[in-house]
């Protein structure tokens, strides 16, 4: 009676500690979607019309960058991903983000994940291509566009890409915005820490931080994309 009064002693211990409760993600695990219908947010203003295209051929929002790249990490290895001195190429795939600041477009900038980088001028605007190494998440222009090109298969997530950045990502921040975040998944209201939304092959991201909440973006992808 004794002993297993102690082992219940035990158990409640362990719950009262959270130590049956741990919901980090572990690294590279299939993060879980749960998405739901936009319905719940009401009006959603409407999305502006691109007016430009970048050297990838996908839409420049008008806006500002969202945040700089002076943060970026500069080759230490982050979250598991190394930054190498080429594309890897075994897993090749691309996502995209848009990101609103209370209603308003913001860019997310070229060169995150590219130490050092190095660009190009094209009738579109500036084009990274090379730095001193690339991450296996980068951005090579400021049209939202995510690369992933990795040596190992797995899932990566919208925080790999800010921690990367250098720039803090969660339900109320999105590197300098700061508000509430709402998080939009193939044009579906994302439900969890937007930290934890897979970049899965073109999956089509939207951050809204603050209000209004603006209807989800669309691109189409370019050839090579």
């Amino acid at each position: 009676m004794a002993t297993a009064a102690l082992a219940a002693a035990v158990v409640v211990l362990v719950v009262i500690l959270g130590g049956g409760s741990d919901t980090s993600q572990p690294l590279g695990s299939t993060p879980k979607l749960k998405l739901s219908r936009l319905a719940s947010l009401g009006h959603l203003k409407a999305p502006p019309q691109p007016t430009s295209l970048s050297p990838e051929a996908i839409p420049l929002p008008n806006g500002p960058a969202l945040a700089g790249t002076g943060s970026i990490a500069t080759g230490a290895t982050v979250d598991g991903i190394q930054c190498q001195s080429s594309e890897q190429s075994l897993f090749h795939i691309h996502a995209h983000l848009t990101v609103f600041v209370n209603g308003t477009p913001r860019q997310i900038p070229y060169g995150i994940g590219i130490p050092n980088a190095q660009t190009q001028a094209t009738a579109q605007g500036p084009f990274v291509n090379g730095g001193s190494c690339l991450y296996w998440l980068h951005t090579h222009a400021a049209d939202g566009i995510i690369h992933i090109e990795s040596p190992v298969r797995r899932t990566f997530t919208l925080g790999d890409l800010f921690d990367i950045w250098g720039q803090q990502l969660g339900p109320d921040r999105a590197a300098t915005a700061t508000g509430p975040v709402t998080a939009i998944y193939n044009a579906k209201l994302y439900r969890g820490n937007p930290r934890n939304i897979p970049l899965n092959a073109h999956a089509q991201i939207q951050l809204d931080i603050g209000q209004p909440l603006v209807g989800p973006t669309t691109i189409t992808f370019a050839n090579g994309l």
